[in-house]
């Protein structure tokens, strides 16, 4: 501790600074600030979780004491578990051997951000089994409590139908690519199968009709009526249209086509790459995440998948590895990226450990790609707009294989992109031809 200034009015050591306050815990005898008792922080914390969790010899919880009280940030832990909170109420069931160590237990509670967060941290640090893919298992669980709360007329049934063979067995599959992000496709599949749901219930209210039954008329009836979130559906009669029981003829529901491209200018552009460089109130991992999306129109759930690795060290300055081919980072922005390195976020509590370039608040797992566009917004970024233009800018400068192989993107995406910004594209015309079929 240096809790003395000097006459230069630099830190310095208690002795030094003529200090007598006594400074020292009076149990693990570390310079520390005293918070309670003549003890540091981390020793009070130590007799509150003691007490609370009642460990006796169960090496488990001990292990978990002992990770919320090596946190960089004690005080934070402190107030995350002070009584009244949802946090607190969950360590002092654990204590009391009401809520079991196991993934069927945590599911068995209400959803809430407490729950995840330590569900999160017994899983990271091996407290709790792993079990796989927690988007997966998160979406399966939602998706048994959603089809629970239809009614048992046929509707439930149908629903149970197209959302296990439409959606859960292609986000199984995904699921097991390693370090495959669902959060996108689990978001899709819940919008389809609940409005799926909304639009049986509603055949039945309003047409006293099932799903066999089912005609173009009352389709359009449905579509024109109410939202145009109401499109979703399409899938699902899609769906019903193919399935054996319940042909129904060439039903149309139209794509939810968008009328234009959001997009902002080149000088924009610029200006907010240098909100990125010099906005340095913000913190480095937002600022960097804005760098990653301005330059090379990484879109923001491939950002948060990134890991340490995928940067790298060399003679001749630092490369990021977006595609098949690294990439070069200009020496103007490879402070930025250094200053992330040395202090990533949200590693001071208990997200240690972790691999992700950009770590999220829960132990183990990176940043959501919500909350990353959230954060860009205080540099003036909106993530669709900064990503379109970027896209229309590299088309119209950089060749389509050498796109395809710095960004990782597919030869169709860059041909859209292309098309917009008006750019010949021939060489796209050989890339498709050395696609396999």
């Amino acid at each position: 501790m240096l809790p003395g200034r000097s006459t230069e009015r630099e830190p310095i050591c208690r002795d030094c600074a003529g200090i007598t306050t006594a400074l020292t815990c009076t149990r693990c005898h570390r310079e520390a600030e005293r918070f309670r008792a003549g003890r540091c922080i981390r020793c009070a914390l130590t007799d509150d979780l003691t007490t609370v969790l009642a460990p006796g010899n169960d090496l488990r919880l001990h292990r978990l004491i002992k990770v919320l009280t090596s946190s960089q940030r004690p005080e934070s832990v402190y107030t995350y578990m002070r009584p009244g909170t949802r946090a607190r109420t969950l360590l002092e069931a654990i204590g009391a051997r009401e809520l079991a160590l196991t993934h069927e237990a945590f599911d068995r509670l209400p959803r809430s951000n407490a729950a995840e967060h330590l569900r999160a941290l017994l899983v990271h640090h091996r407290m709790m089994d792993a079990r796989g893919n927690e988007t997966l298992a998160r979406f399966e669980h939602w998706l048994t409590t959603r089809i629970a709360a239809l009614p048992e007329d046929g509707t439930a049934h149908l629903i149970e139908r197209f959302a296990t063979w439409h959606h859960l067995k292609r986000i199984r599959a995904q699921a097991a690519e390693p370090d495959t992000d669902l959060q996108a496709s689990t978001h899709t599949a819940k919008q389809e199968i609940t409005e799926a749901g909304k639009f049986l219930l509603w055949l039945r209210a309003h047409h006293h009709a099932t799903a066999q039954e089912l005609q173009q008329l009352h389709l359009d009836d449905y579509l024109s009526a109410g939202p145009s979130t109401r499109k979703h559906i399409r899938a699902f009669i899609r769906w019903l249209d193919h399935d054996q029981d319940h042909r129904t003829g060439a039903l149309q529901v139209p794509f939810r086509n968008a009328h234009s491209t959001p997009m902002i200018t080149q000088s924009q552009r610029l200006e907010l790459l240098r909100n990125c460089l010099e906005h340095r109130q913000v913190t480095s991992s937002t600022r960097l995440a804005g760098l990653i999306l301005l330059l090379w129109a990484h879109p923001l759930n491939k950002i948060v998948l990134l890991r340490r690795e995928h940067l790298t060290a060399t003679p001749d300055g630092m490369l990021l590895t977006l595609g098949t081919t690294p990439t070069a980072i200009p020496e103007a922005l490879t402070e930025v990226f250094w200053q992330h390195l040395q202090d990533p976020g949200h590693q001071n509590t208990i997200n240690t450990g972790t691999p992700w370039l950009f770590p999220g608040t829960r132990a183990g797992r990176h940043l959501h790609p919500n909350t990353l566009s959230g954060r860009l917004k205080v540099l003036g970024i909106d993530a669709q707009r900064a990503r379109n233009a970027t896209l229309r800018d590299l088309t119209q400068e950089v060749d389509a294989r050498t796109l395809i192989d710095l960004l990782g993107y597919s030869p169709d995406i860059i041909a859209q992109h292309a098309a917009r910004s008006a750019t010949p594209m021939s060489d796209y015309i050989d890339l498709k031809r050395q696609q396999p079929r």
